[in-house]
């Protein structure tokens, strides 16, 4: 048997990679994280599929989920919110099953800071003013932050900032972004992007604490220049003097 685990996408369940969904339909047991994987992406199961909502367990009982589906020779769909590689409590997962000898596959899936700027209607990397994205989180009970990562080392760069996990944190977030974008800055604090119930709050980061007032639930805050650019030079791509292999002009 295998441990697959996929990529759900940011919410929406037409987000879902084809192969996601294609794994998803062909393994008999599902473990999926209920609290932030909406139900609908569930009907990419099998009829009869085993269903564990891994919300309430613990790694411990997630482990032994994956070892008696091993022993019972059942390939299990191991389902996560967005993307793996950032965020996701895949490492201590992929950690236990190496020394079990459970072999695994990893399938990506939409990032939701790619959902957040595709909602918004924005390209994060803007030609003369921001050509790098920071992925980056504020500290919680789940997880601490590396000393080294402070916010603002980030936020002197000028960068397009994709703060995962902001709600409950904003106050302290603007409050250390303020010196480094400034007031008139503008900002996007984007709730459950794709979902049913999605929110975008689009202000000045001055003016973001009292847009988003009541925000309690998961969102992700983006901060940038980018994110309101109208006046910029076009990029020489597409420009009709720019030689490169696929494009031969004489």
């Amino acid at each position: 048997m295998t441990v697959h685990f996929i990529g759900a996408g940011p919410g929406a369940a037409d987000l879902i990679t084809l192969r996601g969904a294609r794994l998803l339909g062909a393994c008999p047991v599902c473990l999926y994280a209920g609290s932030i994987v909406p139900p609908d992406l569930l009907a990419h199961c099998p009829p009869g599929a085993r269903l564990v909502d891994t919300a309430p367990l613990s790694l411990d009982e997630i482990e032994a989920a994956f070892v008696a589906a091993h022993d019972a020779g059942q390939d299990v769909a191991r389902l996560h919110s967005g993307d793996l590689s950032l965020y996701s409590a895949v490492a201590e997962q992929l950690r236990r099953l190496r020394r079990r000898g459970i072999p695994y596959t990893l399938t990506p899936g939409v990032p939701a800071f790619a959902a957040a700027a595709a909602v918004l209607g924005r390209e994060l990397t803007v030609p003369g003013l921001a050509q790098t994205v920071v992925l980056t989180r504020l500290p919680g009970r789940a997880s601490a932050m590396p000393e080294r990562e402070a916010l603002e080392a980030y936020a002197a760069t000028g960068a397009t900032l994709a703060i995962h996990l902001a709600a409950a944190l904003l106050e302290a977030a603007v409050a250390r972004l303020l010196p480094h974008y400034g007031a008139d800055c503008p900002a996007a604090l984007v709730v459950r992007a794709t979902w049913a119930d999605e929110r975008v709050i689009r202000a000045t980061l001055g003016g973001l604490l009292a847009a988003a007032e009541g925000v309690e639930r998961t969102a992700l805050l983006l901060v940038g220049p980018a994110l309101a650019a109208e006046e910029f030079a076009e990029s020489a791509l597409y420009s009709p003097d720019y030689q490169r292999r696929f494009r031969a002009r004489r």
